[in-house]
């Protein structure tokens, strides 16, 4: 019989799977090896621990440090894995550089069992602070032993200062963003502040300009209102003026009626520049085209300028010219009289030739004179207002220089071009291109003009109507003179009422055109050959020198005369009509 200790030994070897002896000695070479391979297991889990590249660590869970791998020494910058345990004797206090975050860490732990990539600061031996991610396992045990942690250590303090150099990078950039943005923002509001400062300065120039417009438009208004009402009285002084001439006078009264006359000249011709001035600067002056010979105007030009060359001893020449243009007679005639006007005028002896030269896009109307030319670095100058030449010279002068800039108005408005060659000393050539006439015939015989007054003014009935006392004196002085029988009235009604009481029949209606309470003369001239039942020849005398005046007067075939009236024109006119 067995004993009790046989049965136990056995009971073991057989739970061992060693059997009996025969058994465990075929069994034994398989033991030793699977001990061998457990051995092998060991260190290399031995030599993973301490080779690993994170930190491992197991501590209590009251903070005491069992064990560790190098690495964890390593990273929290002890010199050895030894002066790391003897010197960690509390994880908490020792170890992690936050107290919070170790009391959240034992929560965790506590709570779950385990805690995954947390994140937290440990203190290094030098005293530094470093960023580590943690992830540990609380072991429990059946028995009374403490709880026991296991932690896995990886070191992301480049990671984390990386992260913060990348959050500080993006504060600032956010700062800078924030003050660029704030620039921008003020550059944004300055460029709209001087928007808005443009557009008021802007408003204000237009407030300034409209203003300046209309102070010149009512300039320009003023000065042909002003020029107009001067030119009636001046009428009146040039008719008494040229009745007294006509008269046989003492020598010194004489020589005083002469001075008067060139002085109301002078005048005259200062107004007539100051409201073609005013009338071109406010754009009211429209040309009427159309096709003419060229040898109507400059032919009567010549014949008008001939005394006036012969006066002062120079040879005034005009060469015969029988081309057809297309112009406004009337304006082309104000720049030619002007250019002629001041060759006389600049030059002291010799000639001045009136010409035409045939270019392909025209004609080219050419005056020419031997006169004291003009420098050089003026040429450009004198075209433009209050411009003469001889101005800083003490000799007298004529005009205050605006015949040339009205000329260049004019020019501009006809769209002639002109050009100025002169040679200082010797003389000058002015001239004024204008196109050629495509349909009108170029015969044309030239009229005979006459250089004398004829006898026989002398006993035409002439009635003057005009609302200026001064100029129905004038008038009838003057034309009483001349011989002729002179009604005057103030308006058409008068004049019928004293008609039919002297039993008068006028040849001859002399009206002004405009009368008083807004009556016009070509009203009074159409009820007064209503009255008598016939076409009594008609002139209209007038200061207005407008366009549509001139167009209108054209239109119902009546003769004007601007004032002031000139008597040699009056006379002639007279003539003409009987």
């Amino acid at each position: 019989m067995k004993k009790h200790s046989d049965i136990d030994d056995e009971a073991v070897a057989s739970l061992l799977g060693l059997g009996n002896h025969s058994t465990r000695k075929s069994y034994y070479p398989e033991l030793v090896g699977k001990l061998e391979e457990l051995e092998e297991e060991k260190n290399r889990y031995k030599w993973l621990f301490e080779n690993a590249l994170h930190g491992i660590f197991q501590a209590e869970l009251e903070g005491r440090v069992i064990s560790a791998n190098p690495s964890i020494a390593r990273i929290c910058g002890y010199s050895s894995l030894d002066n790391f345990l003897s010197s960690i004797t509390h994880i908490g206090e020792h170890l992690f550089a936050d107290q919070i975050c170790y009391e959240r860490f034992c929560f965790q732990l506590k709570k779950c069992g385990s805690v995954r990539a947390m994140e937290a600061t440990f203190q290094t031996d030098a005293g530094q602070v470093i960023h580590v991610a943690i992830n540990a396992l609380l072991k429990k045990s059946e028995d009374q032993s403490p709880l026991i942690i296991e932690a896995f250590v990886q070191d992301v303090t480049e990671r984390k200062n990386a992260q913060n150099k990348l959050k500080q990078l993006n504060e600032e950039l956010e700062t800078r963003v924030q003050n660029r943005t704030q620039e921008l923002v003020s550059l944004n509001d300055k460029l709209w502040q001087e928007i808005r400062d443009r557009e008021h300065i802007q408003q204000e120039l237009k407030i300034a300009k409209d203003q300046a417009v209309q102070a010149n438009n009512s300039k320009d208004k003023y000065l042909a209102a002003a020029s107009h009402d001067l030119l009636q009285p001046m009428n009146a002084a040039r008719l008494l003026i040229s009745a007294l001439r006509e008269r046989e006078l003492p020598k010194d009264d004489s020589t005083l009626v002469e001075r008067v006359h060139l002085a109301l000249d002078n005048a005259e011709e200062l107004l007539t520049d100051l409201l073609d001035i005013s009338k071109l600067d406010q754009q009211a002056v429209k040309p009427d085209i159309s096709e003419f010979h060229l040898s109507q105007i400059l032919s009567s030009l010549t014949t008008e300028f001939h005394p006036v060359a012969e006066s002062k001893g120079l040879e005034l020449v005009y060469m015969q010219c029988s081309a057809c243009i297309r112009s406004d007679s009337r304006l082309l005639v104000r720049i030619i009289r002007n250019f002629i006007s001041n060759a006389i005028r600049y030059t002291d002896s010799g000639k001045v030739i009136v010409g035409c030269r045939r270019k392909p896009e025209g004609i080219s109307i050419q005056i020419w004179d031997t006169g004291e030319g003009i420098p050089a670095d003026k040429i450009e100058h004198i075209f433009q207002e209050f411009h003469q030449l001889d101005r800083d010279k003490g000799k007298d002068r004529q005009g205050v220089g605006l015949g040339l800039a009205i000329v260049d108005r004019i020019a501009k408005i006809l769209e002639h071009p002109l050009t100025v060659h002169s040679i200082e000393g010797k003389g000058s050539v002015f001239a004024v291109e204008v196109p050629i006439a495509k349909r009108l015939d170029n015969k044309w015989e030239k009229p005979s003009i006459s250089q004398t007054v004829p006898d026989f003014v002398a006993g035409t009935s002439i009635l003057v109507i005009d609302n200026e006392e001064n100029i129905l004196v004038s008038m009838y002085t003057l034309l009483q003179q001349w011989g002729c029988n002179v009604m005057i009235a103030t308006t058409a009604k008068e004049a019928i009422r004293l008609c039919r009481e002297d039993c008068f029949i006028p040849e001859i209606i002399l009206a002004d055109y405009h009368l008083d309470d807004n009556a016009l003369g070509t009203e009074a001239i159409k009820e007064l050959r209503k009255e008598f039942n016939q076409e009594i020849p008609g002139v209209m005398l007038t200061a207005d020198r407008s366009t549509e005046c001139r167009q209108m007067f054209r239109s119902i075939g009546l003769p004007v005369i601007n004032k002031p009236v000139k008597p040699g024109k009056l006379r002639a006119l007279i003539t003409h009509l009987k």
